[in-house]
């Protein structure tokens, strides 16, 4: 082994008077940021600042529920099916993020239909620029936990992480994959790609481009990540792909169709006011 990273940092911030973990506080400083890029881009074009807060609640309530029911449906049904009360018990983990994307489709479709009576992709080329960011945020709030890295490694930026009891079960002395911040630099790359396809290319003038290619920069990566990733149920073991890789191979398809898509239809020509919709513009002297 050429070298290693003893990971031994502690999943609180603060543990006293209360506690706050770094997941936590890598979550809500996404949303944060996000509620601010989606709050200049709705202004940019025009559209009314009353439709952020309504957004915002559809956002949280999908990738929260959808993040837990995909873990409880996808992963680990057995436990649950015959323990429905520790569904809710959602502060002993177990999110899983392929249930986070679905929650937070229907969260999207709910909001067009009820609020915007916009077509959804509207909303998903703006919504999934910060949800890149929030993904790999996440991701470094799972690192600060020393959770879902990977499989032993002899690279030297291999990490031991001495406060995960499943590192020590399984490879007690080996340093592994990092693949949190594998992850997370992804996510940050993908982050930077679609803010640059909207204010500087005008990406969103074709419906369902930027939707396209966060589905390609978030699944993709995923898909081959998972690879070197370690199972996070035992069912997983006898499987030739795992259960993620399974879960990202429509959505990696679904953002083949939605790039094709709008690629072969022609621009549709939007105005830029840079004021909300109800906001009164002002009056030149």
């Amino acid at each position: 082994m050429l070298g290693y990273i003893v990971w031994n940092v502690s999943p609180e911030l603060i543990s006293s008077p209360i506690s706050v973990r770094w997941y936590g506080l890598m979550f809500a400083i996404g949303f944060l940021i996000g509620y601010e890029i989606v709050g200049r881009m709705f202004k940019h074009e025009g559209a009314p600042e009353k439709w952020l807060g309504t957004l915002l609640l559809w956002v949280v309530a999908g990738t929260i529920v959808g993040a837990r029911l995909g873990h409880v449906f996808f992963y680990e049904w057995d436990f649950y099916g015959s323990h429905p009360m520790e569904i809710f018990k959602v502060w002993n983990g177990g999110l899983a993020s392929h249930g986070g994307t679905i929650g937070v489709i229907l969260g999207v479709l709910m909001f067009s239909l009820i609020t915007t009576k916009r077509s959804p992709l509207w909303t998903f080329d703006r919504l999934v620029v910060p949800i890149a960011l929030v993904g790999g945020l996440i991701r470094i709030g799972n690192l600060m936990n020393s959770e879902i890295f990977g499989h032993g490694t002899d690279l030297p930026w291999g990490m031991m992480f001495v406060r995960s009891r499943e590192w020590h079960e399984m490879y007690q002395g080996v340093a592994c994959h990092p693949t949190q911040i594998y992850e997370a630099l992804c996510y940050f790359a993908l982050f930077a790609l679609l803010m640059w396809m909207y204010w500087k290319k005008n990406a969103e003038e074709r419906p369902g481009l930027i939707f396209g290619v966060f589905f390609l920069g978030i699944f993709v990566p995923r898909f081959l990540i998972e690879f070197i990733k370690n199972d996070q149920v035992a069912f997983e073991a006898n499987m030739s792909l795992n259960m993620g890789q399974w879960l990202s191979v429509p959505c990696i398809a679904a953002g083949v169709f939605f790039v094709c898509y709008a690629l072969s239809r022609p621009k549709v020509h939007l105005d830029f006011p840079n004021r909300f919709a109800d906001e009164k513009p002002v009056k030149k002297k």
